[in-house]
């Protein structure tokens, strides 16, 4: 018999995901929190905290005041790289991105400082960043309903290339993009709609897919990103709304894919944004899709073996 899982996987606030499967064998996910909350666990049900990046003395301060959000993790050269976003809120130029790194998934995390700032590279509300490695060239994107953007990043990760020039990939209706590479096709996930509005938020995830990393990308029906088309992988449904700001797409042991993205539970509606995670999979045209295209309630868990 098939062992279930029940949304959420984690009941208390863990907005904004990233995930990764470290050299350990154990995925971690990092969280918006005044520190970045860290959790570990084998089998991407059973999350266990592990403490946070960053310490009050530690915490990134390049922007004074600021929150600290939507982390972003890569492994990069032997390092545990983290990204993160120093916003005050609807402070459209007082907004960057920074990088910190460490020798293992769960810190101490050692802060290296602003790579973006909006008020420096000329882009509104320059937050919610995503890391791509693509065949050996490093880049970022980032942006939040002011075009989404990337750069190209030196070959530590930890700068920007010198000379890069950023360039706009999307439209100004997304933020909290993730790239996904299957095949021949790189996919563009986005969250549209409103994130922070408890029960009433409208917030949905969407993709749009490219032969080339930095677009055009399309919707299903030819639209362009650009342009503000999109196609809807996860909208809401009776029991979780504000269903977005997903993880990097991970895999089990028998190679299924699964993501991981917050959503506020209406059973709960006071409870902040809880960590989700369903099974994507792909339908024969090659687009991304989950069952019932909405978060489920209780479903088939991910395979992992147990040996490790």
């Amino acid at each position: 018999m098939v062992e279930k899982y029940f949304n959420p996987v984690v009941r208390s606030n863990m907005a904004d995901p990233a995930v990764i499967r470290a050299q350990d064998g154990y995925y971690y996910v990092y969280a918006t929190s005044r520190l970045t909350n860290i959790m570990k666990s084998r089998n991407l049900v059973d999350w266990t905290s592990v403490g946070t990046a960053f310490t009050p003395e530690t915490r990134p301060n390049f922007e004074e005041g600021a929150g600290l959000w939507a982390p972003e993790i890569a492994y990069i050269n032997g390092k545990y790289v983290l990204y993160y976003t120093l916003s005050r809120h609807l402070g459209w130029m007082t907004n960057g991105i920074g990088v910190a790194v460490a020798g293992n998934p769960e810190g101490p995390f050692e802060d290296k400082g602003a790579l973006i700032r909006a008020n420096e590279i000329g882009v509104l509300n320059s937050i919610d960043q995503f890391y791509f490695d693509d065949a050996g060239k490093k880049y970022l994107f980032w942006g939040s309903f002011n075009g989404i953007y990337a750069i190209e990043l030196s070959d530590d990760g930890l700068s920007l290339k010198s000379g890069a020039e950023k360039i706009k990939v999307a439209g100004d209706i997304y933020e909290a993009v993730m790239i996904h590479k299957r095949g021949r096709y790189y996919y563009m996930f986005a969250s549209i709609g409103t994130c922070c509005e408890g029960v009433t938020s409208t917030y949905q995830l969407i993709v749009g897919r490219s032969e080339n990393l930095l677009g055009p990308y399309l919707d299903k029906s030819g639209n362009d990103l650009l342009e503000n088309g999109f196609s809807i992988v996860i909208n809401h449904n009776e029991r979780f709304t504000g269903t977005g700001h997903c993880s990097k797409i991970v895999q089990d042991d028998a190679g299924n894919d699964w993501i991981l993205y917050h959503a506020f539970d209406n059973t709960d509606p006071s409870g902040g944004r809880k960590l989700m995670m369903d099974n994507i999979k792909w339908d024969r045209a090659g687009w991304p899709f989950i069952t019932g295209g909405s978060p489920s309630i209780v479903a088939d868990r991910p395979i992992i073996n147990r040996n490790q």
